[in-house]
C-alpha cells in the first residue's frame, strides 16, 4: 500500500494502524488511521490528535466526581487501554509484572473486562466488513479512505439496529506490535484510587475473586 522499506511493519509487509476509542454501544467515538505499521505504538498515540488533546487536557471531559457509592475524593473520568499506552490522569492501563498482590490483580481483571468493549467493537467491524481480513489492494490514501468508510458504516449499523443487534465477535483485527511505556505520577495516583475502589464494599463485584 506504500513504497519504501520504512513503511514495513514488524511482519515485513506494508501496513497502517487503526487506533480507536469505542463507547459502551460498540460505536467508535474517535478513530486515527494512517500511521505506518512500523511505527512505535506509543508514538502513534502521542502524535494523534486525541493523544495530544488528552495530554494537554483539551478534551471536553466531565468534571471530577466521587466514584459511585462514595463521598470522595473526586476522581477524573478515564479511558481504559492496554500496555501500549502510557498511564495518564485520564487513561488507565494494567499493572505490569507477574507477582502482583490481590488488589492489583483485581484491578487488572476489572480493567480487562472494560477493555473488552473496544475489542468487541473491532471484532464486529472486521466480521461485518470482510475486506479488513485481507490485504487491501489499493494505494495508501484510498486504503485509508476505505477503512474510514468501514468505521462510519459500522457506527451507522450499530445505531440503526440498537443494542440488541447480535454479531459474532470471536474474530478481531490483527493487533499492533505493542511495547510498554511509562506513565506519569498523577496517573499512578488515579490508578491506585481506582484499584482501592474495586476491592472496597462500594466498588467490588461478587465474582471478581474467582476470576483472578
Amino acid at each position: 500500500m506504500a513504497s519504501g522499506s520504512q513503511y514495513f511493519n514488524y511482519k515485513k509487509y506494508f501496513s497502517f494502524v487503526l487506533m480507536a476509542v469505542a463507547d459502551a454501544n460498540y460505536c467508535f467515538t474517535y478513530i486515527d488511521i494512517g500511521s505506518y505499521g512500523s511505527s512505535a505504538d506509543s508514538a502513534i498515540f502521542g502524535n494523534s490528535s486525541f493523544g495530544q488533546l488528552l495530554r494537554t487536557d483539551g478534551l471536553d471531559l466531565p468534571q471530577n466526581s466521587p466514584l459511585p457509592g462514595t463521598n470522595g475524593p473526586p476522581l477524573p473520568s478515564v479511558f481504559v487501554g492496554d500496555e501500549a499506552f502510557a498511564l495518564n490522569t485520564h487513561l488507565l492501563r494494567p499493572y505490569s509484572g507477574h507477582n502482583l498482590n490481590e488488589e492489583k490483580r483485581i484491578f487488572n481483571y476489572r480493567l480487562s473486562r472494560a477493555r473488552r468493549v473496544v475489542e468487541c467493537a473491532f471484532g464486529i467491524l472486521a466480521n461485518k466488513w470482510r475486506v479488513l481480513h485481507t490485504p487491501i489492494v489499493l494505494n495508501m490514501q484510498n486504503a485509508i479512505s476505505a477503512v474510514e468508510a468501514a468505521c462510519a458504516f459500522h457506527n451507522f449499523v450499530r445505531q440503526r439496529d440498537g443494542l440488541d443487534y447480535e454479531e459474532p465477535v470471536h474474530e478481531t483485527l490483527e493487533r499492533a506490535h505493542w511495547t510498554g511505556v511509562r506513565g506519569n505520577t498523577q496517573g499512578t495516583h488515579v490508578r491506585e484510587q481506582y484499584a482501592a475502589y474495586f476491592v472496597s464494599p462500594e466498588g467490588q463485584v461478587p465474582w471478581q475473586l474467582n476470576s483472578i
